[in-house]
């Protein structure tokens, strides 16, 4: 016999436990300003905006409106469901007083949408884009897109799920993305 009993492992359980749970709450209180209030800009016009991909659809909603009200003249939109997506048919497909233009992300990531900037940004000059994704992906879209493209970035967040379920699963998400984003080099 070892000599250990069941009550002897409870204090050590117990301060394991604790230290996940502060743990925990730090991760919560550091993680706010991130995914739930991250830092929006105020619109400007601009030479393009870009839609990242993601559902629910309604980014590819608020896009439209933006480029309804002239915000920029071309409204680029990353197909991340897939381009023979019907409901991508009401973006992509739709004739529209600005010019539209859809894209499949290589690879399917906000990287591969972020190198699908670069290069339509180089062929058409861009300086400023303005940037539509929903609240927790702003930060990290961010910085993503951010190192790929050398202009002006106006970050803008679309309506979305609130709920604390939501939340937590996008807390774990988003901060595994932004390992990922780290240990990557380059664009």
């Amino acid at each position: 016999m070892t000599g250990h009993t069941p009550r002897s492992r409870r204090p050590g359980g117990w301060r394991v436990a604790a230290a996940g749970l502060i743990m925990v709450a730090l991760a919560a209180v550091a993680g706010r300003p991130v995914f739930v209030d991250p830092q929006l800009d105020p619109l400007r016009r601009a030479d393009a905006i870009v839609v990242l991909g993601g559902t629910p659809y309604e980014r590819f909603d608020l896009g439209l409106e933006l480029a309804r009200e002239k915000w920029a003249p071309e409204l680029l939109i990353s197909a991340s469901t897939g381009l023979d997506d019907p409901h991508m048919d009401r973006y992509c497909r739709t004739a529209q007083p600005f010019r539209v233009s859809c894209f499949e992300p290589r690879p399917w990531t906000t990287r591969g949408e972020a190198q699908e900037i670069r290069r339509r940004a180089d062929a058409e000059g861009w300086r400023h884009i303005i940037v539509v994704t929903f609240t927790p992906h702003i930060s990290r879209a961010r910085y993503i897109v951010g190192r790929c493209f050398d202009g002006e970035l106006t970050m803008v967040a679309s309506p979305g799920r609130t709920d604390a379920l939501f939340r937590t699963w996008m807390y774990v998400r988003q901060s595994a993305g932004y390992l990922k984003a780290f240990t990557e080099s380059g664009c």
